[in-house]
């Protein structure tokens, strides 16, 4: 009977560490549409979320510590613009930005640090997404001078499933040589819900080379985050943190 005990003890502890590491944590910053175009609304409705995007699993996320547009060199502080909503079966929360003029527009979330008892750390995603509007397509490779980010090398937005994706992970704005990538498909936002053949298959893994650069694949339409994880080097009531650099960039169908 002990033994029937330990061994279904062991079993479960297995399937719980198997479904923690497999299924990724991501910090979402989605707007409506990426691109503006001069006969569109210039009203942008944008959700803002911390979840497993492929399972549709959401989880709750505290207002953020900071919400922010950057534009044109010029910061705009949008915390106080965020009303909350529930997505997926958690906690999130939406706005509405109006673009006054033609650029490029990065909004960013900081959330405040969240405890996760699998990991025995805290994470705190930093969270970013590029939009352009009116034609004007100007800065958007620039860094936004956040504590950890991905610099993209390819235009991010605009793109085509099918096409290759390239970032440098930065930490502290040094290029961070070796960095996992966890990569995942907001399931459902292509158009078509997709079933992982297997768990493994719910979150990709990548590795930046040694100048901090990576290279992604898209094989499907929709929203893909990419998210560069790292150790902070400062501890949050003596545990660890993790910090990601995410970016979220939606792919097109060619037609």
């Amino acid at each position: 009977m002990r033994r029937l005990i330990y061994g279904s003890m062991i079993y479960v502890f297995i399937c719980i560490f198997f479904v923690t590491a497999v299924y990724a944590h991501f910090g979402m910053v989605i707007p409506a549409k990426q691109m503006i175009e001069p006969a569109d609304d210039p009203k942008v409705e944008m959700k803002l979320m911390f979840a497993h995007p492929f399972e549709n699993a959401g989880m709750n996320l505290e207002k953020p510590a900071k919400f922010r547009v950057v534009t044109s060199g010029k910061t705009m502080d949008l915390l106080k613009t965020l009303k909350p909503v529930t997505i997926m079966g958690g906690k999130s929360w939406e706005t509405t930005y109006r673009i006054e003029r033609p650029g490029i527009y990065t909004f960013y979330m900081e959330p405040k640090p969240y405890w996760e008892p699998a990991e025995d750390c805290y994470i705190i995603h930093y969270t970013k997404v590029v939009l352009s509007a009116f034609g004007l397509e100007t800065g958007w490779e620039e860094e936004i001078g956040l504590k950890t980010e991905i610099v993209p090398l390819t235009r991010p937005y605009g793109a085509y499933a099918g096409n290759v994706f390239q970032g440098i992970v930065k930490v502290n704005g040094k290029p961070v040589p070796f960095t996992e990538v966890e990569v995942e498909h907001y399931n459902g936002s292509g158009g078509k819900t997709y079933k992982a053949l297997n768990d493994y298959m719910v979150t990709q893994v990548i590795k930046a080379d040694a100048n901090g650069v990576f290279t992604y694949a898209v094989p499907k339409p929709g929203w893909w985050g990419f998210a560069a994880l790292n150790t902070d080097d400062t501890k949050i009531n003596g545990k660890d943190v993790e910090i990601g650099a995410v970016i979220w960039i939606k792919f097109y169908e060619m037609k």
